[in-house]
């Protein structure tokens, strides 16, 4: 008989555990095989015993560990999801043996890809009976890990909440829960995610472990961790999922905060570090060609050239005396993020700035499109929004396509919670994989204008993010662009 070599490895792997006295079974290709440690353990000769799962399910198993454990092993065998658990085997004597039960995740034997092992060690320590089977140690875990049970019925078509559930969800103890209504205890945004959940566990049969934002009976959202895994009938069908419900809402805000938090510092030090590079960079040029001036000064003996070179140094100090201000104003604006936020009127505010770059306007033909009907007040400052809105408005008439008039778009709208405000226009655009990463820089300009600075994007940038919010813009060379603002 010619013995190949995916023979001799499954003989190798099984004389190895033998040998180890080691009991365990081997499921591979719909076939059982238990070892004889296994077997004797229980006092059963193979002749004696059914080695497949329906006979150790119904005939072997204690009752109160039949649901997990076939719960468990179909799931490992389907999706190799191991597990762990405590588990009671009849003897032949009649006699319910304790064992931990738990698949070779931790054992250091190899496993073929198309084989599953399960190992049971005996207990030398029986689980005491009060404890096993009162709901009171259940009860106070539940309660203080504020964690509540659920159970899903395909057959019957119901939904079961344990007393638990019910107190987390903020439902009464009376409250029925609705398979056809099971939407409505998810916030909107979580919707879709709870339903491919529940969807693959049902027809796949894949556990999951998420955490996810519900809605409770009064309409107030919290974040959960999810858990469910599905339950199998004897023949590997599912027929319904159990899981947890575990309130997380506390830790998960401190660690939201603490997020958002570690954000806004990252974004301050940003600023910090590029205001730094600035005053050391722009003040040092400054200073430099004023020095240099001064010693040209010294050098030269004629009186028309040192009077030629004071006319420099007026140059020089002009542009001196605008960086500082530049450099004034980005401080200013964080120290303005403590003022009181009162409620604006997109509307009113773009008013204010139509009607202070009238001229501009008039001059370069520009025509809007306003739509401020899904927002239409905001709790901002109402200096920043101004400014954010009178920034992007002269940028698209300053930038404007040599071709065309300046038709710029102004909107804002709320998705997924969250409040923006878009403006676009048909100018010149942006080339966003040669300048993306440098366009919101401060003196960074892309285009040759002779009236580019090359400070308002920068100014517009640290005064969204100074009030946590985000800027971002889409652009294309000779099409336009579009400044998308979250506030």
């Amino acid at each position: 008989m010619v013995i190949s070599d995916s023979m001799a490895e499954d003989r190798l792997l099984q004389n190895i555990i033998n040998d180890s006295n080691t009991e365990y079974w081997e499921y591979k290709d719909g076939s059982n095989y238990w070892s004889s440690a296994f077997l004797k353990k229980l006092g059963y000769n193979e002749s004696d015993i059914d080695v497949n799962i329906s006979f150790f399910l119904n005939k072997l198993i204690g009752d109160d560990y039949r649901e997990e454990f076939r719960d468990n092993f179909f799931s490992y065998i389907k999706h190799h999801t191991h597990f762990e658990q405590n588990i009671q085997i009849l003897r032949k004597d009649g006699k319910l043996k304790e064992f931990f039960c738990y698949t070779n995740e931790k054992e250091a034997i190899a496993q073929k890809d198309d084989s599953k092992i399960l190992f049971f060690k005996e207990k030398k320590f029986r689980t005491n009976e009060k404890v096993k089977k009162s709901n009171f140690y259940y009860r106070e875990f539940a309660k203080m890990t504020n964690t509540g049970s659920w159970f899903i019925d395909f057959i019957k078509q119901k939904s079961y909440w344990d007393q638990q559930t019910r107190k987390i969800l903020e439902y009464p103890e009376d409250y029925l829960p609705s398979l056809k209504k099971a939407y409505k205890y998810y916030a909107e945004e979580h919707i879709e995610l709870a339903s491919n959940c529940f969807i693959q566990c049902s027809m796949e049969g894949i556990p999951f472990d998420t955490e996810i934002i519900m809605l409770t009976a009064n309409k107030r959202k919290f974040w959960v961790r999810a858990i469910g895994k599905p339950v199998y009938d004897n023949e590997r069908n599912i027929i319904g999922i159990r899981g947890i419900f575990q309130d997380i809402d506390d830790d998960k805000s401190k660690i939201l905060t603490l997020q958002k938090t570690s954000d806004i510092i990252a974004s301050q030090n940003s600023r910090l570090f590029n205001f730094a590079h600035i005053v050391s960079h722009n003040l040092r040029s400054h200073s430099s060609n004023l020095t240099l001036i001064t010693d040209f000064i010294e050098d030269v003996d004629s009186i028309e050239e040192k009077l030629e070179m004071l006319g420099n140094i007026k140059d020089i100090s002009e542009s001196l005396n605008s960086t500082i201000e530049h450099l004034n104003e980005i401080v200013t604006i964080q120290t303005k993020t403590n003022h009181k936020k009162v409620e604006v009127s997109f509307s009113e505010t773009l008013d204010r700035v139509i009607k202070s770059i009238s001229r501009i306007i008039h001059e370069s033909d520009t025509k809007f499109n306003i739509d401020f009907s899904q927002l239409s007040h905001l709790n901002y400052l109402p200096a920043y929004l101004e400014s954010i809105l009178l920034n992007l408005v002269t940028n698209a008439i300053k930038y404007k396509h040599k071709q065309r008039s300046p038709e710029i778009a102004i909107k804002t709208y709320v998705s997924d919670g969250k409040k923006y405000l878009e403006v676009s226009d048909n100018g010149m655009g942006i080339d966003m994989q040669k300048f993306g990463n440098k366009l919101f820089g401060m003196y960074k300009t892309f285009h040759y204008n002779k009236d580019a600075v090359g400070i308002g994007l920068f100014i517009t940038k640290n005064q969204v993010e100074s009030l946590n919010g985000h800027i971002s813009v889409d652009s294309d060379v000779d099409i336009g662009s579009t400044f998308k603002i979250q506030f």
